[in-house]
């Protein structure tokens, strides 16, 4: 059945499994999605997480997440949770004030900071896309494209460009490239696309053919 009415599961500490996912498996594995706390100014914004959600189910992914029931996060993560999909939040202690408010959905993993947050939503994922936000997206964002460049992974990273919203950072990438301290071949690692549908076709075949190495943080 589907978990629209399930309460999350809280598990506490890093890299514990609880046997009540989701009543349907997502057999792809999951895509690691950052985005805001926030809605953002534009409707939009909510409108494409809620697209992103349903998109991700119908090709049979389930979501890691940063875990908060607030703005961007909230609505993917509702969205996948209610059309059966697999849903995993991770967030650490010193934010589950300020980013859960009300229900979450899915297994929730409670960590103890921001570095066991992201390695963990790593290992957990075949592939990120990164919706509109503020630092901690970039941040986000950035780190896995680094990893990726260093050969940690070869998972897909994905830029979902609602309504431009992205436009001046490709510019400037692309502005990176041309000055010399970007190269061509890590341009390629990060795609783009304007809608989910659009962005989850861009990356598919690496999902499919090349995002099953997983990550390695030894030395980073």
């Amino acid at each position: 059945e589907k978990g629209g009415s399930a309460s999350a599961v809280r598990v506490q500490g890093l890299g514990r499994k609880d046997q009540r996912m989701s009543a349907n498996s997502s057999d792809r594995g999951s895509v690691c999605v950052f985005c805001g706390s926030s809605s953002g100014t534009q409707p939009e914004y909510a409108e494409a997480a809620v697209e992103l959600g349903k998109a991700l189910v119908r090709r049979g992914y389930g979501l890691v997440y940063g875990g908060g029931s607030v703005g961007l996060m909230g609505r993917v993560s509702k969205a996948v949770f209610e059309s059966g999909g697999n849903v995993v939040g991770v967030i650490p202690t010193a934010l589950e004030p300020k980013e859960i408010s009300g229900e979450s959905v899915g297994e929730v993993v409670v960590v103890k900071d921001m570095h066991e947050r992201k390695a963990l939503m790593a290992t957990k994922s075949e592939a990120f896309v990164a919706m509109p936000g503020g630092f901690g997206t970039l941040e986000e964002l950035f780190e896995v494209i680094t990893w990726h460049q260093l050969g940690y992974h070869d998972k897909p990273v994905g830029l979902l460009n609602t309504g431009g919203y992205f436009d001046q950072l490709l510019s400037f990438i692309d502005h990176s490239v041309e000055q010399g301290f970007i190269s061509p071949n890590a341009r390629k690692i990060l795609k783009s696309a304007a809608t989910p549908a659009e962005l989850l076709d861009a990356m598919e075949q690496d999902i499919v053919n090349g995002a099953s190495a997983g990550i390695n943080l030894e030395g980073s």
